[in-house]
């Protein structure tokens, strides 16, 4: 059975933890400092494990910033490994998120040692929690500072700036000024966009994509002018910044995959038994004939409109299938939904819809009952 997530905050990593504090502080309270980071620890979830130590941290470590940030930066591990925990040598992994929210929280009246730590703590984990606590409250400080870690030469750090200043980060505080104005990160994506490292370029990719959920056009904007001479790594951050785009069929993010409006002719969407049970699945066809002289690229998908409690239906997109129709040729395609219990989600008995999406246009639709008993 896999490890609850939670678990990544235990007693030993706690008392790990404060081994280091001590060995770097000779009056560091190790006893009283774990038995408050530990208290009913397994009656919490990660993020408020996480709040404990740190609160823990605030309680123990000394009231002047620079001598307790300086106990923090002694504390740390060598350079980040992959998948290193709190060792003998000194902390890292998941361990530094507390630490981290600890610098949010205390750090602020002392931006240049904060930036230090921070730049420390996101080489053995990540810091782009911590460091939007300083986007809030002193954005253009913040933002010099990222600029100038642009070349940095750990990767870490450079995904700090694209991964910090998301505007909707999950987990993390938003960025308001940032949702209202993206200009001060895209000029930071523009940097950071044919970065050598794809763990880079992933980040730049969900920023962007966290920006299209305010400012859908401007995005597309961004995505045809970078597809200009992109080579296969632009072109895939660019896909991947697009997703959402191209989910909701944005007409601009289309244009840039070369998916225009489709020239079909005959359509046929066929269900296969119109009675479908929970715990089974939905079974449909679709015949296209196309109307055009030339190849289509296609991008098909479905949506599925499920009854609600209320006796209304809300829609989810489904991702099928990118393809070519050639030039006045058929194209027949079929696929299995299935309806299976989720946490995520409530079925309720009645009639449901399946419409097909294709290059962002409802081309097709129809009904079908969903039993739940």
């Amino acid at each position: 059975m896999t490890e609850p997530f939670k678990n990544l905050f235990n007693n030993s990593v706690i008392k790990k933890m404060a081994e280091h504090f001590q060995l770097h502080w000779e009056a560091f309270d190790k006893k009283g400092f774990i038995a408050t980071a530990c208290h009913q620890l397994e009656t919490l979830e990660l993020k408020a494990r996480s709040q404990q130590i740190t609160d823990a941290m605030s309680q123990f470590l000394p009231k002047d910033f620079e001598h307790a940030g300086q106990i923090l930066l002694d504390s740390l591990a060598p350079e980040f490994e992959e998948g290193k925990a709190v060792e003998s040598d000194g902390i890292s992994g998941w361990a530094v998120m507390p630490m981290g929210d600890y610098v949010g929280i205390h750090g602020l009246a002392h931006h240049e040692r904060s930036m230090l730590l921070l730049n420390a703590m996101t080489r053995r984990f990540t810091a782009e929690f911590s460091i939007r606590f300083f986007l809030l409250a002193s954005q253009e400080e913040t933002l010099s500072t990222l600029r100038g870690w642009l070349q940095d030469g750990n990767k870490h750090v450079r995904r700090l700036i694209s991964e910090g200043t998301r505007p909707r980060l999950p987990w993390a505080m938003q960025l308001p000024r940032f949702i209202e104005n993206p200009t001060p990160i895209i000029e930071l994506l523009e940097e950071l966009k044919d970065d050598p490292e794809e763990y880079v370029r992933r980040s730049v990719a969900n920023n962007l994509n966290d920006i299209a959920k305010d400012h859908p056009d401007r995005v597309a904007d961004i995505a045809s002018v970078w597809m200009q001479g992109a080579d296969i790594n632009r072109q895939k951050l660019i896909r991947h910044a697009c997703r959402t785009l191209l989910k909701q069929g944005n007409p601009k993010a289309l244009i840039v995959f070369g998916y225009t409006q489709p020239k079909l002719g005959h359509i046929k969407l066929e269900i296969h038994d119109e009675q479908v049970r929970l715990n089974s699945h939905l079974e449909f066809s679709l015949q296209l004939e196309s109307a055009s002289e030339e190849d289509q690229s296609l991008m098909i998908d479905y949506v599925i409109h499920h009854q609600k409690k209320t006796g209304k239906t809300t829609p989810k997109v489904f991702k099928w299938k990118k393809t070519t129709l050639q030039a006045n040729k058929n194209l027949s395609v079929s696929k299995k939904h299935p309806f299976k219990n989720i946490t995520t989600r409530v079925y309720y008995d009645g009639l449901h819809e399946v419409e097909i999406i294709i290059n962002g246009q409802s081309v097709a639709k129809k009904s079908f009952f969903l039993s739940t008993g």
